[in-house]
């Protein structure tokens, strides 16, 4: 009887505003080995090559290791791959997405490992990327909020991606729409029921731009017990609690990246603003926590942690980490023609090379 390979798996990046597209990359590269390692470009190369990241590297770094399909994270990786960073830490091939990834000169980061045969392509989640939520941002665009009957759907709807800034037609990038299928979900998911006598925590709100502040508020409600559910708001709730285009990212695209998360058990869709006792008693939540951020009365003026409170079940939680969405937001538009000119870059470095193929298809 032969010995299985024990095979390592390489990926690496930016990740830069760690979203479910990332997630998904890694889950799909996880699948084709044991042991997943995740490099991490610098601040210092991601703005050389691509331009400024509006996430620093330590805060890049952490939220790629709480990313539950991640084994082990190598700061400051190369950002051209290349065989001796595959060697050095012993992983069989390199994974990355379907999209193009290449140097400020225009030279594809993958070039030496794909000529090696240590390369392998996954499928790219449609719809979503680091580029389509900074001009979700700079645009305030609502066209990606789930509204009316669409408000709790899972349902596979056509996604247009493409940037409604008619300078910006890449076909990876720009202001798009996505809605996961009910499978994207369960592949997401852990799928595990607690355990008898495990201590349940529920936790709930918008988890919009998932980032820093809420990974370690996550962090933290998971050592209060031993199963940890998220209820997400839908987006009219968020809407009308935070105004503006908020949130930034649609109910389901909110689902999958807090499933994502190493420290979620299990994510409730479209739960109700108020902590309810039905809510309570269907899944059998021993705490319900909040963080230290001001809490907003329901419509009708009362608390909406009145229920858990009065069973005594109620604890705040401070995280001791000030990140908030609004101060992301506040990053991209102090930066915002920064941000524009590396998004208008990248859109047209795509397209060129896009059209190219095209032609070459077209022969």
């Amino acid at each position: 009887m032969t010995d299985t390979k024990y095979i390592k798996v390489w990926c690496d990046g930016c990740y830069d505003m760690v979203h479910f597209g990332h997630a998904n990359s890694l889950r799909q590269a996880k699948a084709l080995g044991d042991y997943l390692i995740v490099g991490v470009h610098t601040d210092e190369e991601i703005a050389k090559h691509k331009g400024p990241p509006v996430f620093n590297e330590q805060e890049r770094y952490k939220m790629v290791r709480a990313i539950k399909w991640v084994d082990e994270v190598v700061e400051g990786a190369p950002y051209v791959t290349t065989l001796e960073t595959l060697e050095t830490y012993g992983c069989d091939f390199c994974v990355h997405g379907d999209d193009i990834t290449m140097t400020s000169d225009g030279t594809d980061t993958y070039h030496l490992v794909k000529a090696a045969g240590r390369y392998v392509e996954c499928q790219r989640t449609q719809g979503v990327s680091t580029t389509d939520l900074v001009g979700r941002m700079l645009l305030l665009t609502k066209t990606h909020l789930q509204r009316g009957p669409n408000e709790y759907t899972v349902e596979r709807q056509r996604s247009n991606s493409m940037s409604q800034d008619a300078a910006a037609r890449s076909p990876w990038t720009g202001v798009s729409q996505f809605l996961p299928t009910s499978r994207k979900i369960t592949q997401f998911s852990e799928g595990k029921e607690p355990k008898p006598g495990d201590k349940i925590v529920y936790v709930a709100g918008a988890f919009d731009l998932f980032h820093v502040g809420h990974l370690d508020f996550l962090e933290k409600a998971r050592k209060e017990g031993d199963y940890l559910i998220v209820g997400l708001h839908t987006d009219p709730v968020v809407n009308t609690y935070k105004g503006s285009n908020y949130p930034i990212m649609n109910l389901h695209e909110r689902v999958l990246s807090v499933l994502a998360c190493r420290y979620v058990s299990e994510v409730v869709i479209g739960a109700p603003y108020s902590v309810t006792a039905d809510l309570m008693d269907h899944f059998s939540v021993n705490l319900v926590c909040h963080g230290v951020t001001k809490v907003e009365q329901d419509i009708d003026g009362r608390d909406p942690y009145q229920e858990p409170k009065k069973r005594g079940l109620f604890k705040i939680i401070d995280s001791e980490n000030p990140m908030t969405t609004d101060m992301i937001v506040q990053r991209i538009i102090k930066n915002k023609l920064d941000f524009e000119e590396r998004n208008r870059k990248k859109e047209a470095k795509e397209l060129a090379v896009y059209e190219a193929f095209q032609k070459f298809e077209s022969r």
